[in-house]
């Protein structure tokens, strides 16, 4: 297949990224305005989409079995759901264990916060990755096709994956070439649902998402969030309350948003002690309590 390049388009106001990021929202079928894309939002415009797993390097595939089996025998007293190793992945996902999946969310204003969360990176260019999932889909083998029609979903649950495929190696059976799905996870706590989470998945751990979507550059656009016009963004999410205290709840993520909410912004860095840090913070307005006033 002939890999044809992503486009890319570099936003440069509020406007143009909503522009971009709901562009071809319209279903004319159901006359609605339902997107067939999923986001991924980055803090550095040049990371690649590769998962944690990967990143370990050496004999990734390898190694995958012997994650997810110990963080079975070990994890299994503090989680109670079906013993399905779609359920076992996914919370594995969640709690940080490198896996083949991807973190993706059905929010484009969700993967704008995780591309602008950090401060510290605010003199680098940002990014969200748009991806068809519907599209995506589309290219699926048969017998997954058939199921998400039969259930008409565009998106495939933990048990409707069982259905199929009962672990990764049946799944990888499917296909003599990788595919990609999507899932979505059960709802195991408040931050899967507020964060309008799903995940991404290749059949095969050493395939590449970025390379799959590269020969199928019609499903994809990357959406760039210049370094300069990242306060902007940032602060216009907080106004409309996709922040840390509510993607996060608990007590983490509001000390998160909080110490975000509160740095300053200087004009030029300041002199050590000259007390350019507190004049900064005065102007800052007052948390909001949650009430509209």
């Amino acid at each position: 297949m002939t890999t044809r390049s992503i486009e890319e388009i570099r936003v440069d106001s509020w406007e143009g990224l909503n522009e971009a990021l709901y562009r071809g929202s319209w279903n004319q079928e159901i006359r609605r305005f339902r997107s067939d894309y999923v986001f991924r939002g980055l803090s550095f415009a040049d990371w690649p989409l590769v998962t944690a797993l990967s990143r370990l390097g050496g004999s990734y595939r390898e190694l995958e079995a012997h994650l997810l089996r110990n963080f079975r025998k070990y994890a299994r007293q503090s989680v109670s759901f079906a013993d399905s190793e779609w359920n076992w992945l996914a919370v594995a996902q969640h709690h940080g264990l490198p896996t083949r999946l991807m973190d993706w969310t059905y929010s484009p204003f969700v993967a704008l916060h995780f591309a602008t969360e950090c401060v510290e990176d605010f003199d680098r260019d940002g990014i969200i990755w748009c991806v068809n999932y519907v599209g995506v889909h589309d290219t699926l083998p048969p017998r997954l096709r058939r199921l998400l029609k039969q259930e008409r979903s565009n998106a495939f649950t933990v048990e409707m994956l069982a259905s199929v495929a009962g672990n990764l190696r049946e799944l990888e059976a499917l296909s003599h070439e990788p595919f990609a799905l999507y899932f979505e996870p059960p709802s195991f706590d408040e931050r899967i649902v507020n964060q309008f989470a799903l995940f991404s998945m290749m059949s095969n751990p050493n395939a590449q998402l970025e390379s799959w979507l590269e020969e199928r550059s019609d499903l994809v656009r990357r959406v760039i969030i210049p370094a300069e016009c990242k306060w902007e963004m940032r602060d216009k999410l907080d106004q409309a309350n996709i922040t840390e205290r509510v993607l996060f709840p608990g007590l983490d993520g509001l000390s998160c948003w909080l110490r975000r909410h509160y740095t300053p912004r200087a004009e030029a860095e300041p002199e050590a002690g000259d007390g350019s840090e507190i004049s900064n913070l005065a102007t800052l307005p007052d948390v909001p309590t949650g009430k509209a006033s």
